[in-house]
């Protein structure tokens, strides 16, 4: 696989600073190291530099930073759109509002190659609202509303060359979900999984459901992940924990089925904040899974010494 690494250092769409080291503490981490010893080629495309902002005043006075993360979201679509050309991106972010660039891209790209691009959302948080909708106005939490075409961005937000279909997405691993959000998730049939029925039907038989679905359409497969799908117990690095996530089993049996898959076509890495790290481990967490879903076996795993 030709891996081709985008670092994005958006933080404009979360509610603290920090978000924009998070590049760095994965590349420091040793992403394109552990990409190398697999197999893969790498090669990094830098960073992604935002479009100039333009004045955008919107009707919902709590919405924050709304003129830069239109204008990341802008710069995010052509960088996702370039590098999918002639390889598999992986998206270094940078708070979740990145997906709404690289999402929004790759599924230009998909309508071009007529192939129905699917999400697989590994995140806590739907990100489901619109910009009517938000409360808290972090816009970090509307980016998969938005890549699916959810009325309410026309004229803030670029236009979308392709929307993708909330019945091609999967949201994985919830447990903080708003009642705005809820009703308009299943208004709109995107499929979602929270920790409950991880926890009665486990990972293995709702994913491959999924996947399933994926291979019969012929899709390509975009996968999300945010540190906060993970328990809070083992990767501290984000600034919207909530209990009860993903644990480190959990975790790395997703990213095994889906290399198993064949399917994954792109991939983010978001919400990382090393300024609340211990250590860098949820760096180095976020690194072993990609290395997972890359295609380390259990067996390849190495020890590592504290």
């Amino acid at each position: 696989m030709h891996c081709r690494i985008v670092g994005v250092p958006v933080q404009d769409g979360a509610g603290r600073m920090g978000c924009e080291m998070g590049p760095s503490a994965l590349r420091t981490a040793g992403l394109v190291a552990a990409l190398t010893e697999l197999g893969h080629t790498v090669s990094d495309l830098g960073t992604v530099v935002p479009a100039p902002a333009r004045r955008l005043v919107h009707g919902n006075p709590a919405l924050k930073a709304l003129p830069e993360v239109a204008a990341w979201t802008s710069a995010i679509a052509e960088a996702a759109y370039v590098a999918s050309a002639d390889g598999m991106p992986i998206f270094l972010g940078g708070d979740h509002s990145l997906s709404a660039g690289s999402v929004s891209g790759l599924a230009r790209r998909a309508a071009e190659a007529g192939r129905p691009l699917f999400v697989l959302w590994l995140d806590a948080h739907p990100d489901f609202h619109t910009l009517e909708t938000s409360t808290s106005g972090n816009l970090h939490g509307v980016p998969l509303a938005y890549v699916c075409g959810r009325e309410g961005f026309r004229g803030y937000f670029p236009a979308l060359h392709a929307p993708v279909d909330p019945a091609h997405v999967c949201v994985f691993g919830l447990r903080s979900v708003d009642p705005a959000e809820r009703q308009a998730l299943q208004a709109a049939g995107v499929r979602a999984h929270d920790m409950r029925a991880i926890d009665e039907h486990g990972v293995a038989p709702l994913l491959r459901a999924f996947l399933e679905k994926v291979a019969a359409a012929n899709g390509l497969l975009h996968v999300s992940l945010d540190v906060d799908f993970l328990d809070p117990s083992i990767a501290p690095a984000v600034g919207t924990t909530v209990p009860g996530g993903a644990t480190f089993r959990e975790a790395h049996l997703t990213m095994e089925m889906l290399s198993d898959s064949g399917l994954v076509s792109s991939l983010d890495l978001v919400e990382l904040n090393p300024f609340l790290d211990e250590r860098g481990r949820t760096a180095t967490l976020l690194v072993d899974l990609t290395a997972s879903l890359m295609g380390r076996r259990i067996m390849d795993r190495p020890t590592r010494s504290l």
